[in-house]
């Protein structure tokens, strides 16, 4: 059974949070397997099948149907997720913003497969378990970076700007920033200390992408809980021991629009249902997850 989140907590991609990077991932691969007009993402069920969870690289390659186990929100969820991200920094590096950071990377495998300028490097932020594991698959399949690639492997709440810096990330030039995925999995603070060092680091001309959700009404977080406490155990029948819930900080904490917003970011906001009708995919049905709320966002300094 998964304990619950503590400070200095350790994982791989088959454990703790680490695991729900696989998660992720496996969402992406049903996503191209069904619909790859919206996302290709040709990695994503090799990467699952290397990380060795079975039931979800069965979910993944499509031995197994996703059926009850993994909804049609959630595969939904994973498609306009996956497109706000690939659209932002094709944007952005449009715009001539050739040094990107990607903040808890795990398995996004972006770096190899997003059409990016001549000259833009890629820094790829994550435990160094993690991103070794990515780098050595990625490579056993062959698969070579779009971009200049640098892997900066590094806990986030170790000293990851020193990392960073000594990879060769210069401050002094815009960047394109994201933390995909990423800010629930923090305590409240570290997320607040994560926006400040993203915005101390950033140049005039740099943009940033994230969620935003703006903290739970009355009863709202036990839905989300008992909702994902029925995932766990669903999976659990299924071979595949998690516990979702204790994976989250939940509690008040401060909206990441509005807070990046103070610090002097011009953002521009689309909830999930704006994200689906905009891709031509149903609204959400069983919202217990309050995917509804979720926003994303991106803008510059």
């Amino acid at each position: 059974m998964t304990s619950t989140r503590q400070h200095g907590d350790d994982w791989d991609l088959a454990s703790s949070v680490g695991a729900t990077a696989t998660m992720a991932a496996m969402a992406r691969a049903i996503a191209t397997r069904t619909d790859r007009r919206l996302v290709d993402d040709p990695f994503a069920a090799p990467l699952v099948r290397a990380v060795g969870i079975d039931l979800l690289t069965r979910l993944a390659t499509g031995e197994l149907p996703s059926g009850e186990l993994v909804d049609r929100t959630a595969i939904d969820g994973a498609k306009v997720r996956t497109l706000f991200y690939d659209e932002f920094f094709l944007e952005a590096t449009g715009a001539g913003v050739t040094q990107v950071v990607i903040l808890a990377s795990g398995l996004d495998s972006r770096a190899y497969r997003l059409p990016w300028p001549a000259g833009t490097v890629v820094y790829e932020v994550d435990q160094p378990r993690v991103v070794e594991f990515k780098t050595r698959t990625l490579a056993e399949l062959g698969a070579e970076p779009t971009a200049d690639r640098r892997v900066v492997a590094v806990d986030l709440r170790d000293d990851w700007v020193a990392a960073l810096r000594s990879a060769g990330f210069d401050p002094a030039r815009p960047t394109a920033w994201s933390a995909e995925g990423l800010l629930g999995y923090l305590p409240p603070e570290a997320q607040d200390r994560l926006l400040d060092t993203v915005t101390a680091l950033s140049a005039p001309g740099s943009r940033v992408a994230t969620e935003s959700r703006p903290n739970s009404r009355p009863g709202a977080e036990n839905q989300t809980k008992e909702r994902l406490n029925g995932i766990s155990e669903l999976w659990r029948e299924h071979g595949f021991d998690t516990d979702m819930a204790k994976l989250r900080y939940f509690g008040e904490r401060n909206e990441a629009a509005p807070y990046l917003t103070g610090l002097g970011w011009t953002l521009t906001a689309a909830g999930t249902g704006e994200l689906l009708a905009a891709h031509g995919l149903p609204p959400l049905e069983d919202d217990d997850l309050r995917m509804g709320d979720l926003r994303y966002v991106s803008g510059t300094k």
